[in-house]
């Protein structure tokens, strides 16, 4: 039973919703009242409508199918080049919009901070963009011949006027001998970007594991394997994350194989269906090839969570728990090895932390994957939600947060602007969208889409305890 004053901080934040959506016409009121939920426990899941077209006229922090694809899934992918096919804008407004750090040479052997083009104008849209496109891989493969592999992020133009992105590709990798892969994520189809990351899976399913399959068969794909295997799947590498989650698997005995799309390469993708087990970082974004390996290779997989010390033991003895007792025993030391610097880590920022409060919003997996994180420090969350999450992200949320939280699906610009106002939070950790305008209200914030440009940092670092953190 939720005790009285629980109950009475849920009707006043149930209140303050109803507040908050009176601004609204009625018809957009009722529409966006399915959106925003105050999480009552023992309830199985968020109580608020997700996936679902946002409403016109409003600012939303959505992206588009393109930017799901080329900006999150394929675009990290180190060794490939990664065209968008149509006007300039998307392709513009897209490049090196996050910070997927790679080891490498640009424009030798890696590409992740490169722009390519098809730079669409009036005449292609009349007449396709198909020859265009066959000559453009034909240039780059002169151009950049280290390259080990193409992949075509269409444009809304593309899916309109039809062009057959799929019988270039098949045409331009006969003649190149590398992988090319369309991806028909035009920015019109779906709700958000979500779709995008849907489509871009499909398009590894279809275009990257039957090559995989086939070249197993001949013979061309050699791979040795061991009882040890894992896949990192769904880490971006923003600012270093994969390396950070690499270093820990890696000192626990597992044999990282590949890791994608951060720092990720074809080939590392071509080898994934060989491991063992698939650790998925990001569920919303790659849940769906995970799905697919298991069902066609039987791979099972694993969501985990690398943020904050007490996550990151639980996922370390939950993932060594799927293996032999010699990993069950590397778990216990590497918790052992690192608990010093956790415990001088929390004494140090708790006693100033404790109590304080925190207002979240971001895409992605972070909306719960964090709130342990800042509950370490002694902070409570009392507003989370995504931009473009499923009803399942929700279900996922409910282990997380509090009685009492408020949770917003899609929030518009006013909703949260209205929210924080009568919160009054300590910290916004929300992304660069939103980020101007809490610190114009004098509000602390953090950027949760790419670390304020700060820890963790490339690998070479000396120290790897900074990483085991992420904070």
């Amino acid at each position: 039973m939720t005790p009285p004053e629980n109950q009475n901080i849920i009707e006043e934040r149930k209140e303050l919703i109803k507040e908050v959506l009176s601004a609204y016409p009625e018809k957009a009121a009722k529409k966006r009242e399915k959106h925003l939920n105050v999480y009552e426990e023992g309830k199985s899941d968020c109580g608020v409508k997700s996936n679902i077209k946002s409403l016109p006229g409003v600012m939303t922090a959505r992206g588009c199918a393109y930017a799901g694809s080329k900006g999150v899934v394929w675009g990290p992918i180190k060794d490939m080049i990664h065209i968008s096919h149509g006007p300039v804008g998307c392709g513009y407004w897209s490049w090196s919009g996050r910070r997927n750090y790679y080891i490498g040479t640009t424009g030798v052997d890696t590409f992740g901070t490169m722009h390519f083009t098809s730079d669409f104008q009036e005449r292609d849209i009349v007449f396709g963009g198909d020859k265009k496109l066959t000559k453009l891989i034909q240039e780059l493969e002169v151009l950049f011949p280290l390259n080990r592999g193409v992949s075509i992020q269409s444009e809304c133009p593309i899916g309109l006027i039809g062009d057959d992105i799929e019988a270039v590709a098949r045409n331009t990798s006969k003649q190149i001998g590398k992988p090319v892969v369309p991806v028909r994520c035009e920015g019109f189809r779906g709700v958000s970007q979500s779709l995008g990351h849907h489509i871009a899976n499909d398009m590894v399913r279809d275009w990257v594991f039957t090559r995989a399959d086939k070249e197993k068969k001949e013979g061309k794909l050699q791979f040795e394997s061991t009882p040890y295997d894992v896949a990192i799947i769904g880490d971006y590498n923003i600012g270093g994350d994969a390396w950070a989650s690499r270093i820990l698997l890696e000192e626990l005995g597992l044999r990282v194989v590949a890791q994608w799309s951060g720092d990720g390469t074809i080939n590392e993708m071509l080898m994934t269906p060989n491991v063992k087990m698939n650790l998925i970082h990001c569920y919303r974004s790659m849940n769906y090839i995970s799905r697919h390996m298991e069902e066609a290779y039987g791979i099972p997989w694993l969501e985990y969570n690398f943020f904050g010390p007490t996550k990151i033991a639980e996922s370390l003895r939950e993932i060594a728990s799927k293996f032999d007792s010699k990993i069950q025993e590397n778990a216990e030391k590497l918790i052992a090895k690192y608990q010093p610097t956790m415990d001088a880590i929390v004494a140090k920022y708790r006693p100033r932390l404790e109590g304080k409060t925190v207002a979240m919003m971001v895409g992605g997996l972070r909306p719960r994957h964090v709130v342990p994180a800042f509950q370490d420090l002694g902070m409570k969350m009392i507003g989370t939600g995504y931009e473009f999450a499923h009803n399942d992200d929700y279900k996922r949320t409910t282990h997380y947060i509090e009685n009492g939280t408020i949770v917003y699906d899609d929030v518009t610009a006013y909703e949260f602007e209205e929210f924080v106002k009568a919160l009054k939070p300590d910290l916004i950790a929300s992304g660069v969208k939103e980020k101007y305008v809490f610190q114009k209200m004098g509000l602390p914030f953090r950027q949760m889409h790419s670390w304020d440009y700060s820890e963790p940092s490339d690998r070479s670092s000396k120290s790897s305890n900074a990483r085991f953190f992420r904070w």
